[in-house]
Parts: C-alpha cells; sequence; structure tokens
C-alpha cells in the first residue's frame, strides 16, 4: 500500500465495532443527522445506540444561534432526544466572547428573523460602522440571492476602522435539502484577506472543541482520555480539519456537504474520495456514506 493509500480512509458499511472504542461522541449536526429538512434514521439509531452502551454524545454544531434554538430545530426535524446529551453551538460561543470582550455597542450583520434567538440574547446594543465596537456576523441578510462579495464595501468601512470581525457561523456553505447557500464564515473569509481581525466562533477553531471537551467531561464527572473521542462530520474544512488540529480520531460521512465529490448514488466512489483525501488534506480514520451503527 503507497502512502497515497495509507491516508484515504477506509469506508465501513457500520459504525458499531468503531465506536465500541470511544467513550464519547462529538458529532456534527447538519450533514449527519439532518439534511435541513429531516432527520437521518439510521444516523440517529447509531447515536442513540452508542448512549445506550454508555458513550457520551455532544453535538457540535456551526448553528448561528444558542443551543436551546438548535435543540428546537432538532425536535423540528425529529432528532430524537435519545441521540445526544448536550449542544454546543457557535451562537451560544460567540455570546459568551462578546461578554467577555464587553463590546458595548455592535454592527450586526444577518438575518433577523431566521437568528432571532441570537439577537436577543445579545446585550450588545446595534451600532453603525462609524459607532460599532465590532462586527458581529450570523449569516448574509438573504443568502437566496446575496454573495459574500456583495458585503466588500461594509466590510472595507470596518477595515477602515480596525474593528474586530465576530463571525457567529465559520461554515462557508450549508447544505439544505441538495442546495448550497452561502454562511457567515463566507463573508469572514472575505475580511480576512482583506486584512480583518475574524474571531471564529465555532468548528474548525479551538473553542468548539474546548467547550465540548468541557460539556464531556461535566457529564461523564472526569477529565475525558482524548483517545477515546470520535468527531463525527461530514465538511474536510470544518469536522475533520478541527478533528485534526486537536488530535482527534474523525469519522467522514459522505453524503453531507461533500457528496457530489464522493459518491455514486448511495456508494462512495473510491477514486472520488482518494481525490478529496490527497495527503496534505486532514485524515480520517473512516468514512461512511451515512451514519449506520
Amino acid at each position: 500500500m503507497t502512502a497515497d493509500e495509507r491516508h484515504v480512509p477506509p469506508v465501513l458499511a457500520h459504525a458499531r465495532q468503531l465506536l465500541s472504542g470511544y467513550d464519547v461522541v462529538l458529532s456534527d449536526v447538519w450533514g449527519v443527522l439532518h439534511d435541513g429538512f429531516r432527520a437521518y434514521a439510521t444516523a440517529c439509531d447509531a447515536l442513540v445506540r452508542f448512549r445506550d452502551q454508555g458513550g457520551t454524545v455532544v453535538l457540535v454544531s456551526n448553528a448561528p444561534v444558542p443551543a436551546p434554538r438548535v435543540a428546537a430545530m432538532l425536535d423540528s426535524r425529529r432528532v430524537p432526544r435519545e441521540a445526544w446529551d448536550d449542544i454546543v453551538s457557535s451562537g451560544e460561543i460567540a455570546l459568551t466572547h462578546l461578554t467577555e470582550k464587553a463590546y458595548a455597542a455592535v454592527h450586526y450583520v444577518g438575518p433577523r428573523d431566521r437568528d432571532a434567538a441570537f439577537f436577543e440574547r445579545s446585550t450588545a446594543k446595534p451600532a453603525s460602522i462609524e459607532e460599532a465596537d465590532a462586527v458581529v456576523c450570523t449569516g448574509l441578510v438573504d443568502d437566496m440571492t446575496e454573495t459574500a462579495e456583495d458585503y466588500r464595501p461594509l466590510l472595507a468601512q470596518a477595515l477602515a476602522r480596525q474593528l474586530p470581525f465576530v463571525c457567529v457561523n465559520p461554515d462557508l456553505v450549508v447544505d439544505v435539502g441538495g442546495r448550497l447557500f452561502p454562511c457567515a464564515g463566507a463573508v469572514a473569509d472575505v475580511y480576512a484577506q482583506m486584512g480583518g481581525e475574524v474571531f471564529w466562533a465555532g468548528k474548525p477553531y479551538p473553542a468548539a472543541y474546548e467547550t465540548a471537551l468541557a460539556a464531556a467531561k461535566r457529564l461523564r464527572g472526569k477529565v475525558v482520555d482524548r483517545r477515546r473521542v470520535m468527531v463525527i462530520g461530514d465538511a474536510v474544512r470544518t469536522d475533520i480539519a478541527g478533528a485534526a488540529g486537536q488530535g482527534l480520531d474523525a469519522l467522514f460521512i459522505a453524503a453531507g456537504i461533500h457528496r457530489h465529490e464522493t459518491m455514486d448514488g448511495d456508494l462512495i466512489n473510491a477514486s472520488k474520495i482518494a481525490e478529496l483525501f490527497k495527503p496534505g488534506t486532514p485524515r480520517a480514520i473512516a468514512a461512511m456514506p451515512v451514519l449506520t451503527w
């Protein structure tokens, strides 16, 4: 077997044997547990069974809303409460960051109706770019028609004042029933490329994993052995890279955001997944089309 071949994750039909070697699962939500509209039944069943055998599941989501709102969204998509123990959301991390920084006034960017739970919790006063202490972005105001480039003039104003940019959802895109929509991460990426300072409140950045491991420690009543923590996700840039950055094992789910790059119908294409996981990319220890016990 060549070095290139060793870098490609083996494809599993079932996760039962693999997960038996772990105490904690840090699982992505969108793309692993649901597609934006409905739950993936086999994935939910797998996490329920993992918990039944003594495992702890912490959901780690880049959703730009507080954890209770993520829980409500999971309920609406019929993800059973028995599939998880706790939720860490980017929205919650961002709110903590805003409090720690004591920003009095910020310029908010994002859809007020969709992300109302975040805006209602934030205590910083809304302000213009000229009066703000920071820019806080939960997403594009209209992700149906806008792109991140549409925000370049606003970002230029922020950069002129050297304002920090708080990215409440580090994802570049989200897959909603087969269609990709830009996220706050795409706007933050433009700002970073312009030379702006960005706080990324979620995966693949350390705050997400530090918060999730602290939750697992609290739930299990002891420090968690990082060798017995499995990250499950569908995005190489966030889930797999984030796991690699923290020295954690990762299970890649191909039917999520990378499905067009990795799958033929319901099956993983060997040459396609080899291209996605070519040397130099973060490595997953295994791959599955969908999470299945």
